[in-house]
């Protein structure tokens, strides 16, 4: 085979690699070079589609591409390898359009096809529409079924189940995520707060009050045997010094005096300080998902409790309306959250909390009080 050819239709001699292989001809390859042979396919194409009465784009030869470049038929720009995302199912592992142009097609298919883009991803997560979603988040009044104090913009379902629970707002949906949907956890966490929980009498055993002040922290230094001034040196060391006003030395103290465990949770490790953002002082020693689980609802004990009433399905009823319908009912006591903006519900917040808060005055009761002399009735709890 020579070296090189050359092609009838330009008339150039070309090597051999630019033509295609043909087993009709005497040399093997092809009577026209691939760019021309390219241009009477083309030709070929687009007379064929005329003949339909459609019309065909600009032809363009592939090859012409450099390499480490690709062409996006959206945007008909050629570009870096860079610009194209990943797709396994095409042979060279890249999309077809370059990111910008990808997205764009993408939202547009979701639109005509779903209505938007939300719509799209309600139904593909969570198994409702967008409208379906609006008029969840009406019945609610708008406001979030846990805290009562944000809007319900995200849409929280059951890990388990796939349900959809209700709406919620960022935070609050974020702290069941924190919490592992645990209802168990977060009524000890309410109780820590309050100082109910076994850590909680564990400090006041120890200590005479359930946080860390001044005293309590020259008994850590005690237990360990070592003074303020032997633990200067560690970034942390200054970092919890600032922050909680307490050495590295009496942080691992503390830590030690829990067994190494989360103060509420106590079955993962305890490597966070709490302390309470009122008056600084510590409370105790936490693990990641308590600490941050507490904080995005506020260290607020009625929301942690009003986040278990929710997990165990008993937070939100529904009530007979006056139209012989349904409506729902948040809080005790009852009001309609439709009638409610979304800056009035602080009374209906701190009445729930009150609610809350006496019903576990009366569980604490009756762990003490034999139940022969104990009579428990609902206007125990209700309040004025």
């Amino acid at each position: 085979m020579s070296e090189g050819k050359k092609c009838r239709d330009c008339g150039q001699v070309k090597p051999v690699g630019e033509f295609w292989k043909r087993k009709a001809s005497p040399d093997g390859l092809a009577l026209y070079c691939k760019e021309c042979f390219g241009l009477r396919n083309a030709a070929k194409y687009r007379r064929k589609q005329a003949a339909d009465g459609k019309e065909a784009r600009p032809y363009r030869r592939h090859s012409a591409v450099p390499a480490g470049m690709k062409y996006c038929p959206q945007c008909e720009e050629v570009k870096s390898l860079d610009a194209f995302g990943r797709n396994r199912a095409n042979a060279s592992g890249l999309a077809d359009y370059c990111k910008p142009c990808h997205n764009r097609v993408m939202a547009e298919g979701r639109t005509r096809n779903h209505g938007s883009s939300r719509n799209y991803l309600l139904k593909l997560r969570y198994g409702i529409t967008e409208a379906e979603a609006d008029a969840l988040r009406e019945r609610q009044g708008g406001i979030c079924l846990i805290c009562l104090r944000s809007p319900a913009a995200h849409v929280d379902h059951s890990h388990l189940t796939g349900l959809v629970r209700g709406m919620l707002c960022f935070r609050c949906n974020g702290a069941l995520g924190q919490f592992e949907d645990d209802e168990w956890r977060l009524r000890e966490a309410a109780d820590y707060l309050e100082g109910r929980n076994a850590h909680s009498r564990w400090m006041r055993v120890e200590f005479g009050r359930t946080k860390i002040l001044g005293e309590s922290r020259r008994h850590l230094e005690s237990q360990r045997g070592d003074g303020r001034a032997a633990q200067l040196g560690s970034s942390r060391h200054y970092h919890l010094r600032g922050r909680y006003g307490m050495t590295e030395g009496e942080v691992a103290s503390l830590g030690e005096m829990q067994g190494g465990y989360c103060a509420i949770c106590c079955d993962r490790p305890g490597d966070h300080v709490d302390h309470c953002h009122d008056t600084q002082a510590v409370r105790g020693v936490l693990c990641v998902g308590c600490n941050s689980g507490m904080g995005q609802l506020r260290d607020d004990p009625g929301a942690l409790r009003r986040a278990a009433a929710y997990l165990r399905g008993d937070l939100v009823k529904e009530v007979p309306s006056g139209d012989d319908g349904a409506r729902l009912s948040l809080t005790f006591p009852d009001v309609d959250p439709a009638g409610v903006p979304l800056d009035g519900w602080d009374r209906f917040r701190e009445q729930d909390a009150s609610y809350r808060r006496a019903l576990r005055d009366m569980e604490e009761l009756v762990e003490w009080v034999p139940w022969r002399e104990f009579a428990f009735t609902e206007d125990a709890v209700a309040g004025p």
